[in-house]
């Protein structure tokens, strides 16, 4: 047994076994659908790609100013799929996909009045 494991009761899946090549896919640990996302960060002034990171939750630039031009805007671009030429820039965000179902049919049978034959619920399809 780890211990962080032992020391860290509020640990949260980290999705591991997820490959980046997938654009979607259930992680077997969790069981949670998981959705591979691809952000990049470009530069607000000149609109260089920048080297992304994650930090607090929240996808920066690795440097506080764009080595082309100086200026310290960002702005943050999400890309479908990931290519051999933004792969040193990109970075992968692994959200969760909630499956909300607001809404839902149900179906009764019809009692029949002469015999005491008890209606039973119909199988519901989503």
């Amino acid at each position: 047994m780890q211990w962080s494991n032992i020391f860290n009761p509020n640990k949260k899946c980290t999705h591991p076994k997820i490959s980046p090549t997938e654009d979607i896919g259930y992680c077997p640990d969790c069981g949670e659908l998981i959705e591979n996302r691809w952000y990049l960060v470009r530069c607000s002034c000149c609109g260089v790609k920048e080297s992304a990171t994650i930090r607090n939750g929240e996808i920066v630039p690795e440097k506080k100013f764009c080595h082309n031009c100086g200026s310290k805007g960002y702005t943050i671009e999400r890309i479908e799929k990931i290519d051999c030429t933004n792969i040193n820039y990109a970075v992968l965000v692994q959200e969760i996909v909630k499956n909300e179902i607001t809404e839902y049919t149900q179906s009764w049978e019809d009692a029949m009045q002469t015999s005491g034959y008890i209606p039973k619920q119909l199988q519901q399809f989503r």
